[in-house]
């Protein structure tokens, strides 16, 4: 048995847990090939370390490779030394519903990985309705076999207290037949900074009662039955979080011309000047927005989104923001550092809430959600795709993206015009003629926004949304042509009684072939 730590001993408040320590390593036995599996942990941080460390060591010392696999159910992505390293090692079967990391991205497009992309709002729900676990034989009830989660403590009544996600923790807890729990002792109890509500099926499910971002419509832990708790660990592992994505000059240029559309929203009355709450992704371009805010001239701001980053930390300090909800808060190492120096400063600013609230449509277009994201691409009609490069090869997953965007008061997509290549000099256009896949359709998004400029298309129909897409957005480079292409297709399709939204379908994707074939995305001619 391990030994408890002064430190364990402090975080965990319910003694008869102490009867259940155990190391890592010892766990591994009690794992089956074909075992299904959920874990804590979104965008890389909240997710356990020990166990699936322990469980990756035994496959490469054995050589299992390839023969002791798991379903790996998670919020969203986790650290790439435990989740990355499985799909190095091939021990993942199946995997919902985002990830992130070269070798899972590799499985999952080579075929060894069977990936369920999914809404974050609805996966932990669709894993309570037992969509992906249906019973076998050694497992009849149709549930998880494991649950391994990350707290950083234990309350009295063997609840647990995440760290810094929430995601589809409570579901996975809830829906597991066994419990593995490490506790992080490394970093600060994160007590009273959780908003949990656990949610019930229909027809039995209650509305959530949030009408601004700070209301509190919960408690501040996750229940669990300690019955079902097979063992605890004691751990000392950071998340391995990197570096926030720089700035670029392109990202700046977007953040000036959405800041810029704010202010006419305010000024001709559409949002009042506290603006609405905000929603961003990840990545340079939220970043630049997000900073843009911090110097910009709105003020009493509040934040409805999913992950929060360093520059967060940035938008607090100046005043501007009073605010801020999320299911995840992922600093860089240098981030969380400043995070805990000030936490008396932070604790009373944000609330992290389970991914099925912070994503839920409800509460997103109740509170008139303003949504910013990333695509890959965007088609002249306003079509976006999220995930899948060349309309096959699968990125990360549709993640939150459609959630905010379907249900936003505002839904805006954010895009460099054109991405660097080593082909071609002006890059991959991210302006096309037709998404090569669809993700958020036309119906659902309002502003798209590139470095050279931003397309408001609200109530226009798809012949005028076009030229506006093509003439504010596309790159210099790529705007005759794609101006050709609509064109064309606009005199076909009128002249034969089709032109709602014209195509000609030989050419729809012809800009996506000759970068396949020629490395460029570069058409000289239509029909040559």
């Amino acid at each position: 048995m391990a030994t408890v730590s002064a430190a364990l001993r402090s975080r965990v408040r319910r003694p008869s847990m102490f009867s259940k320590l155990a190391k890592a390593e010892d766990l591994v036995k009690h794992f089956q090939h074909g075992d299904q599996i959920g874990w804590s942990g979104f965008t890389g941080v909240g997710y356990p370390k020990l166990t699936p460390t322990a469980l990756a060591d035994h496959v490469e010392r054995e050589g299992l490779q390839g023969k002791l696999k798991f379903d790996l159910f998670v919020g969203a992505s986790t650290g790439p030394e435990v989740e990355d390293r499985w799909a190095e090692l091939d021990m993942i079967d199946r995997r919902a519903p985002h990830q992130v990391g070269k070798h899972i991205a590799k499985g999952i497009n080579e075929g060894r990985i069977r990936f369920v992309d999914k809404h974050l709002s609805m996966f932990p729900q669709d894993l309570s309705y037992g969509y992906y676990t249906r019973p076998r034989p050694r497992n009849p009830r149709g549930k998880l076999d494991w649950a391994i989660v990350e707290a950083t403590a234990i309350t009295e009544d063997g609840h647990i207290i995440p760290g810094a996600s929430v995601g589809a923790t409570p579901e996975i807890l809830h829906n597991a037949e066994r419990i593995i729990i490490e506790v992080n002792t490394r970093i600060p109890n994160f007590e009273g900074l959780h908003d949990i509500v656990e949610s019930r099926n229909p027809p039995y499910r209650q509305p959530y009662l949030v009408q601004h971002t700070s209301d509190r419509v919960g408690v501040p832990y996750i229940t669990v039955d300690p019955e079902r708790v097979f063992a605890i660990l004691e751990s000392d592992k950071p998340d391995n979080t990197k570096d926030n994505t720089p700035e670029t000059e392109d990202s700046k240029m977007i953040a000036q011309h959405l800041i810029h559309f704010f202010e006419e929203e305010v000024a001709s009355g559409r949002i009042p000047k506290t603006l609405l709450p905000l929603q961003s992704g990840i990545g340079n371009i939220a970043n630049s927005v997000i900073g843009g805010l911090a110097a910009g001239p709105f003020e009493k701001l509040s934040v409805w989104t999913e992950v929060l980053q360093d520059t967060f930390l940035d938008f607090f300090e100046s005043n501007k923001l009073d605010f801020a909800t999320a299911t995840s808060i992922r600093f860089s190492p240098g981030g969380f550092e400043r995070f805990y120096k000030d936490w008396d400063h932070y604790k009373n600013k944000l609330l992290l809430r389970p991914q099925q609230i912070a994503n839920s449509p409800e509460i997103i277009r109740r509170l008139g959600v303003i949504a910013m994201n990333t695509p890959l691409e965007v088609d002249m009609y306003a079509h976006a795709n999220s995930t899948m490069a060349m309309g096959s090869r699968m990125l990360n997953g549709i993640g939150g993206s459609a959630d905010f965007l379907r249900n936003a008061k505002i839904s805006i997509m954010h895009t460099p015009s054109a991405r660097p290549t080593k082909t071609d000099p002006t890059g991959i256009s991210c302006i096309v003629p037709f998404a090569s896949h669809v993700d958020q359709t036309e119906h659902d998004l309002d502003v798209i926004v590139t470095e050279q400029g931003l397309a408001d298309v609200r109530g226009l129909c798809p012949r005028d949304r076009a030229p506006i897409i093509i003439q504010k957005c596309a790159h210099p480079d790529y705007r005759d042509m794609l101006m050709d292409y609509y064109e064309r297709s606009l005199h076909e399709c009128l002249k034969r009684g089709a032109g709602h939204e014209p195509h000609m379908l030989r050419n729809a994707f012809k800009m996506h072939e000759s970068l396949r074939l020629n490395g460029t995305m570069k058409v000289k001619e239509w029909d040559a």
